[in-house]
């Protein structure tokens, strides 16, 4: 199993220091918010791409990709019903993959629910065609990028909008591209009335990307979330990708965040047979 780790977690460090740190720790990934380069991704020059994308190398880290797609941006909206607004939302969605392809990275997590809530008069159905929509519209450029979006769900406590990894699955198969599949969420699967374990068995054929965290709002370990089988369920269906540590709580401090999550991780899997 391959362990990363978000980059905001180290919040105002230098790049280089936290790259150092997370593969200190053990990690051999790191994800970025774009935000945390640039708050518009229009404006990262090609230069600073190479120099980031140099100092994971440096580090020993694989860049995995982006998340927090939206955060911080202005004019984009998944599930607008104006037409200009999902195009300039998709168009903004092709230049992150062409900063993620730039950075060495593969996977676009499309969270961001301040930019997808429903908008008033808009219901769920209309809000799913409208996703579909801008999505639809993103794949040639996923394509040349040889980038993949994935859609996360969330729960309630973030919005209104693709809270179930099942409706993850329904906007995947109404965007029909293997460019767009889904990432799951350990603490957004928390909310849900099925088992954390059971989603994951029936999502198999279309996740991407997965993210370890707790629902209150830490790292793993650090709640009552018991990841032994929830690694074990990710073995079963042969999960081949990162497991990505994502924590909204800083309170612990970096160190303990990082460290902390990483050594448990690990001991769920020094507990689980071997294959």
């Amino acid at each position: 199993m391959k362990f990363a780790i978000c980059n905001e977690t180290f919040q105002d460090w230098p790049f280089d220091k936290a790259f150092a740190f997370a593969r200190e720790c053990g990690y051999t990934g790191i994800e970025f918010a774009p935000f945390t380069i640039h708050k518009n991704a229009y404006e990262i020059s090609a230069d600073r791409r190479r120099e980031i994308r140099r100092q994971a190398e440096d580090a020993g880290l694989t860049v995995v990709g982006l998340h927090w797609l939206l955060a911080f941006t202005e004019g984009y909206y998944l599930t607008s019903p104006e037409a200009d607004v999902r195009r300039r939302t998709g168009e903004y969605l092709g230049e992150l993959a062409r900063l993620c392809r730039d950075l060495g990275g593969r996977v676009l997590v499309l969270g961001s629910p301040k930019q997808r809530n429903l908008l008033p008069g808009v219901t769920h159905d209309h809000a799913m065609e409208y996703a579909a929509d801008v999505l639809r519209g993103v794949v040639p450029t996923l394509e040349d990028c040889d980038v993949v979006l994935a859609a996360e769900p969330l729960g309630p406590e973030e919005g209104d909008f693709l809270r179930t990894a099942e409706l993850g699955v329904r906007l995947i198969q109404m965007v029909d591209s293997p460019r767009c599949r889904l990432h799951l969420d350990v603490k957004a699967m928390s909310t849900e009335q099925k088992p954390i374990v059971d989603i994951i068995r029936d999502s198999a054929p279309w996740i991407e990307h997965f993210h370890a965290n707790d629902p209150n709002r830490r790292g793993t370990g650090m709640g009552n979330v018991d990841f032994l089988p929830i690694f074990a369920a990710l073995q079963e269906i042969n999960y081949q990708g990162w497991v990505s540590v994502e924590v909204f709580d800083y309170t612990p401090g970096v160190e303990t965040l990082a460290r902390a999550s990483i050594e448990y991780m690990r001991q769920c899997l020094a507990q689980m047979p071997a294959r």
